[in-house]
């Protein structure tokens, strides 16, 4: 009797386990849906950074070919980067979507803010963003904060408590085991909800690499005339210009994270595509906020101190 020999199996059963970014996926699409079964107002903060675009990426793709069941939520400083603004006004049409603008200018216009000396806008956030959740009634509002940016946000949970004043107390923090959440909350209060907090920056970019998702430019290197304050790289604009003694040179940079102008800083890169950001990223020894944002060298708890207020 003959036998005939069975074919062997392509690849290995390490091939067809899922990789670490499928993890992740996984559970970021699983939070966006816990959220939308659970919660009667949520919105999401996109801003055109990195970590909301990709976090909107998740959020298609948890209620595709449905459309994405909540509205956006942008806290704009009006120092902004106009490119990274122009990306997501172009987002926001392409995808129909309904996006709410709160402006720290109208707040300044009206006196209920006041311009600090420094000229940083990114602390006058507070209040812009509390009136909206409050005004809208919302009850829960996605982030795309991650814990491995800075250690008050290591400290939070995916679902976080806020009370009636979007206060955080860390004291509240709910146990999340299982991956099983806790959203009850009293009336006035509401949660956050950070769907990327086991992400890492490296995590973000490999997604971005593997999901073809389109950034804006200035997350790559380019040539800008920028000057050093503090020790970072910042860029003039409507918020102020170098001292004398500050000189501009042109250089070739790129912005690790995107913010308030005034306070963020770009880093000496020639990484110009996806594949040499990575690599940049995975060689670097500091946190992206840790190099690139002023606001968070203030004090030991200078963001630890503005969550208990009611920021992100």
């Amino acid at each position: 009797m003959t036998t005939t020999a069975r074919p062997l199996a392509t690849g290995t059963a390490a091939d067809r386990l899922p990789t670490h970014l499928d993890t992740l996926e996984s559970e970021s699409v699983h939070i966006f849906r816990e959220v939308a079964g659970e919660f009667e107002r949520p919105v999401m903060l996109f801003s055109g950074g990195k970590d909301s675009i990709v976090m909107l990426h998740l959020a298609l793709k948890a209620f595709a070919p449905a459309p994405v069941p909540f509205t956006l939520l942008h806290v704009d400083t009006g120092h902004n980067f106009p490119e990274v603004l122009a990306y997501r006004d172009r987002t926001v049409a392409a995808h129909g979507l309904r996006l709410h603008v709160a402006s720290v200018q109208d707040y300044i216009d009206a006196g209920t803010l006041r311009e600090r000396p420094d000229g940083t806008r990114n602390p006058l956030q507070t209040v812009p963003l509390t009136e909206a959740i409050r005004h809208h009634r919302f009850d829960a509002v996605f982030g795309g904060g991650r814990r491995d940016e800075e250690k008050a946000r290591a400290k939070e949970r995916v679902f976080s408590l806020r009370d009636e004043f979007s206060q955080w107390d860390p004291r509240r923090q709910r146990p999340e085991l299982w991956q099983l959440y806790n959203g009850r909350h009293a009336p006035g209060e509401h949660v956050r909800v950070f769907p990327l907090s086991n992400w890492t920056e490296l995590d973000v970019w490999q997604y971005i690499g593997r999901e073809g998702i389109e950034l804006p430019d200035i997350y790559f290197a380019h040539e800008r005339p920028v000057f050093k304050r503090s020790g970072m790289w910042l860029t003039s604009g409507a918020w102020g210009r170098p001292t004398e003694s500050e000189r501009v040179e042109t250089r070739l940079i790129r912005y690790r994270t995107v913010g308030d102008m005034s306070c963020t800083g770009a880093v000496d890169s020639d990484a110009t595509s996806l594949a040499a950001v990575i690599a940049e990223i995975a060689s670097s020894r500091l946190t992206e906020r840790g190099a690139t944002r002023a606001d968070d060298k203030l004090s030991e708890a200078a963001m630890e101190d503005r969550k208990r207020e009611g920021y992100f």
